[in-house]
């Protein structure tokens, strides 16, 4: 197999494969030691059935530039083929601001075509191309070099099978005219929000059983320095303190570097330089903060008045739905939706787009009286009662 090394030879393939429908693309990377993905190498494959068009492009090697791949990645006549591509995605965002377009996730699509949730590349190729997967070289470290011929071919397999499902997912889409729901759902990893995160909503991610204002501005502010900290730093946040620290810290409201000595959570590196002055600097800011800038947790949920029987009778109906459409159930709506549901809440993705289509008109008929639900055997039937 052939491993790409230099911007040329990359140009050279990527304009081939302009002239195909699709490509496969998949990444292999490292996040343990620094905030943002290292991309360690690149997998292509243009449509066929054996390895010969399936590359290898490795980052790495001298200062090949990616630029002939990002062009590759805007040229909408080509569909861009990945499995569970989230990280894929962060990572040519991160570096290029770029997305591929037109994308397919083959993650979703089975969702969708009642594969089950997030179901993994293992399982669609034994299902779907009939295949193996050889699992020794999963955990590896990608950064070092040469590879082995072991990590090639574990690699250079997560793009050939890919093919193969691309095309067999694609036309059962087709065929159940699904398309627009996998449309929709990869809107949220085609969005610049879903990998930026904002140092100052950094907060809203930790975990704290005290929703006092007073206290969760002290945690806003150290949560906010430590995203930025280690942004700056590329080092992972859980490097700066972890979660259980910042609260520790958010509970004690250090005021020196002595008060500091005495926190039992706080990482050796974080009791020193930057790192110290920026924990300081962060509760003195969140214990002066004006009461009308002070975080407020949102409490909506903690009122709600959920009706058990509806939210048992939705619970029925979904089950119901989601069989009938060969939809996995979490996909539609979760536990907590369907309670916000029976408490009257209506802002819940159950009820939009698709997954309306699916479940949520007739929940919202269920929870306004408008049907009734009986069962035939083993299925579960709906009965208009009035005249729409």
């Amino acid at each position: 197999m052939k491993t790409i090394t230099t911007t040329e030879d990359l140009a050279a393939y990527c304009k081939e494969a302009a002239t195909h429908p699709f490509v496969t693309v998949d990444t292999e990377f490292l996040r343990e030691r620094t905030y943002y993905s290292k991309l360690c190498l690149i997998q292509l494959a243009m449509p066929g059935t054996t390895d010969e068009n399936a590359v290898l492009v490795d980052p790495l090697a001298g200062n090949m530039s990616l630029e002939p791949l990002y062009e590759l990645f805007r040229d909408t006549s080509v569909v861009k083929v990945f499995h569970a591509a989230r990280q894929d995605l962060e990572i040519f965002y991160v570096d290029a601001q770029v997305f591929p377009e037109p994308l397919f996730d083959t993650q979703v699509a089975a969702m969708v075509c009642g594969f089950g949730e997030q179901v993994g590349y293992e399982t669609l190729v034994r299902k779907i191309a009939r295949e193996g997967v050889d699992k020794t070289s999963r955990f590896t470290d990608w950064s070092r070099r040469p590879l082995t011929d072991a990590q090639k071919s574990y690699a250079i397999a997560d793009v050939t099978h890919l093919r193969q499902i691309y095309e067999f997912l694609a036309a059962k889409l087709e065929e159940s005219g699904r398309a627009r729901w996998v449309e929709e759902e990869l809107q949220v990893l085609l969005s610049p929000a879903t990998y930026i995160i904002q140092p100052e909503n950094a907060w809203k991610r930790v975990k704290t059983r005290t929703s006092s204002p007073k206290f969760l501005a002290i945690v806003q502010e150290l949560a906010a320095f430590r995203e930025e900290y280690a942004q700056r730093k590329n080092v992972p946040r859980n490097r700066v303190y972890k979660d259980d620290a910042l609260v520790e810290l958010a509970s004690n409201k250090p005021k020196s570097h002595e008060d500091l000595g005495r926190s039992r959570l706080l990482l050796r590196e974080a009791r020193k330089g930057e790192i110290v002055e920026g924990i300081l600097a962060a509760v003195a800011r969140g214990v002066s903060m004006d009461p009308g800038a002070m975080p407020k947790p949102d409490r909506s949920r903690e009122k709600m008045q959920v009706n058990p029987a509806l939210a048992d009778l939705l619970r029925v109906l979904l089950k119901a739905k989601t069989e009938s459409a060969g939809v996995a159930a979490k996909l539609i709506a979760t536990a907590a939706d369907l309670d916000a549901m029976a408490a009257g809440m209506r802002d819940v993705p159950a009820l939009k787009g698709w997954r309306a289509e699916v479940f949520g008109a007739d929940a919202m008929r269920l929870c306004e009286g408008r049907v009734a639900l009986t069962a035939q055997g083993a299925d579960v039937r709906i009965i208009l009662l009035d005249d729409e």
